[in-house]
């Protein structure tokens, strides 16, 4: 009797400690939700998920609207969406820098001077984008006309060379007067051999009229000359009768007999320009 009682006494404590250890585990109060939810919050927020901590504040001011803590938060992720978008506009990503910007004051709309700098900013970006785009717009027009320039000029050249030759090797009539020889219309700015030729007009843009009533005063020689119709495409509706209004004027005044066939186009995301096309004989 006395070794079995021995021998069943670490049974025993072994029962005792179990049945200890689970009364503790039932005993400990349960973690609080919105502890958990603020955890998550705070890592959401540590990992930069910036999007996935806007949709778990969200779920806090639903849940506890009253907790004090939600205002640091908040602060807290307008100031990291504020730096997203200060990362984004210097990798030049202005979609996105102006996207976080829009989160940033959508949390914290009572303090615009927050968001003042970053979206100054990213106007001034834009404005810069825009500008080196229409400078392009000019750059790539310039370049263009005087390539047309320097086409003609080479063309005109050969023939004067052309009519040279032939007036050197062509016998001497005494008696006869030397033949007139007509001279070619020549072109400024379109290529008659085509059918369709464009003429860039980026100083519309810019209202640089002195500028577009000399680029005009070429396209009214090339019109009469060659009898082109022209069609005027511009950003805006208001542009075409102010366009058309200098090109007929400086047509008239060159031959007041012709009547120039005038269309227009609205086309917003393009380079004004003038599209002339030559009567075919």
């Amino acid at each position: 009797m006395k070794s079995f009682a021995f021998r069943g006494l670490p049974l025993f404590l072994v029962l005792l400690l179990a049945g200890c250890q689970s009364s503790q585990q039932h005993s400990l109060p349960p973690v609080d939700d919105l502890v958990v939810a603020f955890r998550q919050l705070d890592l959401s927020l540590a990992e930069e998920r910036l999007d996935d901590a806007r949709s778990q504040l969200s779920t806090l001011q639903q849940r506890a609207s009253r907790d004090t803590r939600l205002e640091q938060y908040q602060r807290q992720l307008a100031e990291a969406y504020m730096e997203q978008g200060r990362e984004a506009l210097q990798q030049g990503d202005l979609d996105r820098a102006a996207q976080a910007l829009g989160q940033a004051r959508s949390l914290m709309p009572q303090a615009p001077a927050l968001s003042h700098d970053l979206n100054q900013a990213i106007d001034s970006a834009r404005t810069a984008r825009q500008a080196a785009a229409e400078q392009q717009a000019r750059d790539a027009a310039a370049k263009l006309d005087a390539e047309r320039q320097e086409q003609l000029r080479q063309q005109r050249q050969a023939s004067e060379r052309q009519a040279a030759a032939k007036a050197a090797t062509a016998p001497i009539a005494a008696s006869q007067p030397a033949p007139v020889v007509e001279s070619k219309p020549t072109a400024r700015l379109i290529d008659p051999n085509a059918a369709t030729s464009s003429v860039a007009m980026p100083m519309l843009d810019n209202q640089d009229n002195e500028n577009l009533r000399r680029l005009l005063d070429s396209v009214a020689a090339d019109v009469v000359t060659f009898r082109c119709a022209v069609r005027i495409e511009v950003r805006e509706a208001k542009d075409y009768p102010w366009v058309a209004a200098l090109l007929s004027a400086r047509i008239k005044k060159l031959d007041p007999s012709f009547r120039p066939q005038l269309s227009q186009k609205i086309a917003p995301q393009q380079v004004p320009r003038l599209l002339l096309s030559p009567k075919r004989n």
